[in-house]
């Protein structure tokens, strides 16, 4: 699953309020009944307790904020008796504080809980539609074992402008990773427009530049439609058939894949065609070929998005991919993610843009 798409339990965790809150009433008793004990027996403490329904609703609900009205109201009854000032005028404003406080933060936790119910069920909705349009990535396709990760800028959003998809089709695998120009929802939409135009041609084209062909199609109609005359995705498409040793690689002015063995690593040359949604500025060039590219047992493909390469650190210094890994000594798709997962959040901190990574090997 990509590390972005948590469960919906992980996201309501997230919005509960932190522990030390509920222990604020308690606080707030305790420091009244202190002044209680410190101050002259004819002064009463119990003004502090006005705000403690109020406080309570912040992590309790309606039911436990009203039993704390109640009490409070009691404890300040108590409070004015020892000092013997229980049926005095301003004591009695404080009692009728105390109650308004308590409806006002009966009614606030009410409202707190029936919130938070639709926002857990709208994000589960945005979960399952999110999920829907970026797919986890599959463990295994077309002879090739895979590992991806996928993490957006933005920490509250599950999809950004990058994407991915991987299809096991009569052609053998299929793979696409992008990265749309721009962000917010506009760059989601383009996310969802390409992968549905990806998995409703990747199963019937047999032709990799086709394919392509198709895809920056997809993605003028997008610009069109929207009015948008600088959309474009930059874009990575191959192709890999069991037994051929190779995989077909078309590259649309996306950032080039390595090619990792057990002692080099090495970037991936291929012609670097002009990005998806751009095709239209080279009519009448000539037709480009897929690049071949050897992938024996042993040798593995890394496809990523400019969210890896150009994360930087505190000086501004790019994140050196290839250095990086070639100290890790190993070749294994799913440990090559998870060291990127940890070691690109501890040189670069909060991410500046979106990181797609595709790691595959021939199974």
């Amino acid at each position: 699953m990509p590390a972005a798409l948590r469960p919906s339990h992980q996201v309501a965790a997230e919005r509960r309020p932190p522990r030390w809150v509920a222990w604020v009433p308690v606080l707030l008793v305790v420091l009244d009944l202190v002044f209680e004990a410190v101050v002259p027996g004819a002064v009463a403490a119990g003004f502090l307790l006005i705000a403690l329904p109020v406080v309570v609703a912040f992590s309790h609900g309606p039911t436990a904020t009203a039993a704390a009205t109640v009490g409070t109201i009691a404890l300040q009854l108590v409070l004015a008796e020892r000092a013997g000032h229980l049926g005095e005028q301003h004591h009695v404003w404080v009692y009728l504080s105390t109650l308004l406080a308590g409806i006002t933060g009966t009614a606030l936790s009410w409202q707190r809980i029936r919130q938070g119910r639709t926002l857990r069920r709208a994000r589960t909705v945005a979960e399952t539609l999110q999920r829907t349009v970026l797919r986890p990535v599959p463990e295994r396709a077309g002879g090739l074992r895979v590992a991806g990760l996928y993490r957006p800028a933005q920490a509250e959003v599950l999809i950004g402008g990058d994407l991915y998809e991987v299809c096991d089709t009569r052609f053998g695998a299929r793979v696409l990773l992008g990265d749309v120009r721009g962000k917010g929802l506009g760059a989601v939409r383009t996310v969802a427009d390409v992968l549905g135009a990806f998995r409703a041609t990747a199963h019937d084209t047999a032709d990799l530049v086709e394919l392509a062909e198709q895809l920056d199609r997809a993605v003028l109609r997008d610009a069109a439609g929207w009015g948008d005359e600088e959309l474009f995705v930059t874009a990575v498409l191959l192709q890999y058939r069991p037994g051929e040793g190779r995989a077909e690689l078309v590259n649309r002015g996306h950032v080039a894949p390595l090619l990792l063995s057990d002692h080099t690593i090495a970037e991936v040359s291929c012609p670097f065609e002009l990005p998806l949604g751009l095709g239209d500025l080279r009519a009448g060039a000539p037709r480009s070929e897929p690049a071949a590219v050897p992938l024996p047992p042993g040798h593995t493909l890394l496809l990523f998005t400019d969210g890896v390469s150009e994360a930087r650190d505190a000086t501004g210094a790019f994140y050196p991919l290839a250095s990086r890994l070639a100290g890790l000594g190993t070749t294994a798709p799913d440990r090559l993610v998870s060291f990127l997962a940890r070691d690109v959040d501890a040189y670069a901190g909060l991410l500046a843009d979106d990181l797609a990574v595709l790691a595959l090997t021939p199974a």
